[in-house]
């Protein structure tokens, strides 16, 4: 009942393969794009074990025991979990529960000592809390790292680490252990070892650290020096519809229309009104740093644009994965510049399904002939703008100009790729 209310009518395939595995007992670690249904594929088998299994939470425990700790990155995402998790156990006695830094620790001592079946937790709050001896491990059944990767990486990898460390903490043949993620780096699979049993299934839906199936390439238009800077191409976008712009520090937060903005640097109360004026439309663009990358599931984000390249393929992925979710479509956009981006190039030929061929010259240093595909507008558009090479000018207007006639009347070239053709022409014109 509970899961028709939430607005679930069928299973994704990570939801198919993932809930009989996880019923079954088995430790796992999956592997599924941005925006297919990950949350809900932990969540309903371990609330269906719970059910039938029973569970003790109360709220006169001087310290409560849950039986599910979940752990997340960002303070946005384990909040989403938490208001998921709601949703499912509704009308139940199972309670959740949520905490994370940026919020006073008495109030989440107070939200824990109420009662607690489910804990979604950041790593620093969970750790302070467990400290004080507010909560005990030793009923912990199922223990959860959704973005697993970003978990068990230098950032909170010793968090995690010493969380199951503790000696009430029940070994991992004694604990049933979950990690999804939409990447899993060949480092952290080999981490992964210490947390899960010798055992442990491994699944992959489409292939693993690949962008979601929905962001393809259907036009290019190159990027170079000679132009106005990146921001004024900004004003093209449509700022009537959902918007979110990444930048990779916090001091490029300021557009000419209007914005809200995310990032480390704001208070907890800042970022939550920040988040709810995007999701309301209030404020239609989100500008924000990679704090907003991962894991937010926000309807009717049309447009993704990375004005700066992250450091890491991973963080690409899952930054463009914030629109095109659930079988919607959207538009990613990426400006490249080869001088500090150009160790992502081979990375990114392998993560897309189609890349421009100067994308594939950069990574591989080869010449070939240029086949231009054919343009798809049903699915999400990728657009790399390189800020490198002259050189690129006189291929970005044959790319162009091929886009161009390969539309049809039903497959309207967007206003931005018009108005950068001609822009190439006038800059061309300079030079000559």
């Amino acid at each position: 009942m509970n899961i028709a209310k939430a607005g679930y009518s069928k299973l994704t395939p990570v939801q198919k393969y993932s809930i009989p595995i996880i019923l079954a007992g088995r430790d796992l670690m999956a592997c599924a794009q941005t925006g297919s249904g990950k949350t809900a594929a932990f969540l309903l088998p371990i609330v269906a074990h719970m059910m039938r299994n029973g569970v003790t939470a109360s709220s006169f425990k001087e310290q409560q025991e849950p039986e599910c700790i979940i752990v997340a990155p960002t303070r946005e995402l384990i909040n989403q979990i938490f208001l998921e998790a709601r949703k499912f156990v509704y009308g139940t006695c199972i309670r959740p529960v949520v905490i994370y830094g940026g919020t006073q620790t008495g109030h989440s001592i107070r939200q824990v000592m109420q009662g607690c079946n489910i804990l979604c937790a950041t790593p620093g709050r969970l750790l302070d809390i467990i400290g004080r001896e507010k909560i005990g491990l030793c009923n912990v059944k199922y223990l959860v790292l959704d973005e697993a990767d970003r978990m068990l990486d230098m950032g909170f990898g010793l968090d995690m680490k010493q969380l199951i460390s503790y000696p009430s903490m029940p070994p991992k043949d004694k604990r049933q252990t979950l990690m999804f993620s939409a990447t899993f780096p060949d480092e952290v699979q080999r981490l992964a070892g210490e947390f899960l049993k010798t055992d442990y299934l491994f699944i992959v839906v489409g292939h693993v650290g690949g962008a979601c199936s929905d962001v393809q390439k259907p036009k290019l238009v190159v990027y170079g020096w000679w132009f106005p800077p990146p921001r004024e191409q900004l004003l093209s976008v449509n700022h009537d519809l959902l918007t979110c712009i990444f930048n990779n520090t916090a001091d490029f937060l300021r557009y000419p229309f209007n914005h809200c903005y995310l990032c480390r640097d704001r208070e907890q109360r800042e970022r939550e009104v920040a988040l709810q004026d995007f999701r309301s439309g209030k404020f239609p663009v989100l500008v924000a740093t990679s704090v907003a990358a991962r894991g937010l599931d926000i309807e009717n984000v049309q447009h993704v644009i990375n004005f700066d390249l992250p450091s890491t393929i991973e963080e690409y992925v899952h930054r463009i994965g914030r629109t095109g979710r659930c079988g919607n479509t959207g538009k990613a956009v990426s400006f490249f510049d080869n001088s500090s981006d150009g160790h992502l190039a081979q990375s990114l030929v392998k993560a897309q399904q189609e890349v421009p061929v100067w994308l594939e010259e950069t990574a591989f240093g080869f010449q070939g002939e240029r086949v231009f595909r054919s343009v798809n507008t049903q699915k999400v558009s990728l657009e790399m703008y390189s800020k490198s090479w002259l050189s690129e000018l006189f291929l970005s207007i044959e790319v162009c100009l091929a886009v161009y006639l390969q539309s049809t009347a039903t497959e309207t070239v967007s206003s931005v790729t018009v108005s950068l053709i001609l822009a190439l022409h006038l800059q061309s014109a300079q030079y000559f």
